[in-house]
């Protein structure tokens, strides 16, 4: 039986082709919302998750953060995609025949450069891979998507013009996440640990509770706050350090976390990917 990897959006997505780059041996499984995504996990529908973390053009992917501490999954492994935007076209249509561009709000911007100079206008859709299966529905010569290629290959469409973004590196950083942890070290890169707090109410409780990371000479590759609740008062942060918690620095650093938070939760352990070197 093929085992699945749940992800968020249409098939041709790039949540889609993350799925397809990381575990290519396993059935992509396309859910309508994030907590699809994970209940999916749950309910033993699939055996993983592939959700987005953060993009470097657009920061934190709303939400997510949010999901993770209540999901019961564990991060086991994390993979980045860059982001090509691809003019995908009917069969039979040419470059010039393209008038109207159809794809999310946030993938017309990246492609303005490219579309002011041939005169295509853009045309909002809630997905990009909705807008590459629309326009191979509708049939006309002079609709076009931005989408991946992966999504062209899915929906029968052409490649009218590759790689048309005008910032060359948007690359979005995803993660893998199972209902069960693997701590075991494994990778070529180095390993990651994730997780979650909230620092105690005293005064510098967090410049002391990183201390410890500073002094053990730890690398904090992410520290983000979000609110917990819709509470102004209760802040969570969300950390990834480069080491393994059994490392005797990372045990040391953890500990001295452990005396100015109010709790403490691993997300997972995992190798790092190629591209953080």
């Amino acid at each position: 039986m093929t085992k699945r990897i749940a992800f968020q959006g249409e098939p041709g997505a790039y949540s889609h082709e993350a799925c397809s780059n990381a575990r290519p041996d396993m059935e992509a499984l396309p859910c309508r919302t994030f907590e699809d995504v994970i209940e999916s996990v749950r309910s033993g529908e699939a055996e993983l998750a592939m959700l987005p973390v953060e993009n470097t053009t657009y920061g934190r992917v709303a939400d997510i953060h949010r999901l993770l501490p209540h999901s019961g999954l564990h991060i086991v492994d994390e993979a980045f995609v860059r982001v090509h935007i691809n003019l995908l076209g009917v069969p039979g249509a040419k470059l010039e025949d393209i008038t109207e561009a159809h794809s999310h709000l946030v993938l017309l911007p990246q492609c303005a450069g490219f579309l002011t100079k041939r005169g295509i206008r853009g045309r909002v859709s809630p997905d990009n891979a909705r807008a590459a299966r629309e326009v191979a529905e509708a049939g006309d010569k002079h609709s076009a998507a931005l989408a991946s290629e992966l999504a062209g290959e899915i929906y029968g469409l052409n490649v009218l013009a590759r790689h048309i973004e005008d910032q060359g590196d948007n690359t979005t950083r995803f993660l893998v996440m199972s209902r069960q942890a693997d701590e075991s070290r494994r990778g070529e890169h180095g390993m990651i640990t994730s997780f979650v707090f909230q620092v105690r109410n005293i005064p510098a409780a967090l410049y002391k509770a990183m201390g410890g990371f500073a002094t053990n000479g730890i690398n904090m590759t992410k520290l983000e706050s979000y609110m917990v609740d819709g509470s102004f008062t209760a802040t969570q942060f969300y950390a990834d350090i480069v080491g393994h918690p059994e490392d005797r620095n990372v045990k040391l650093a953890m500990d001295e976390l452990e005396h100015f938070t109010t709790n403490v939760e691993i997300l997972g352990v995992y190798p790092a990917a190629q591209p953080r070197g």
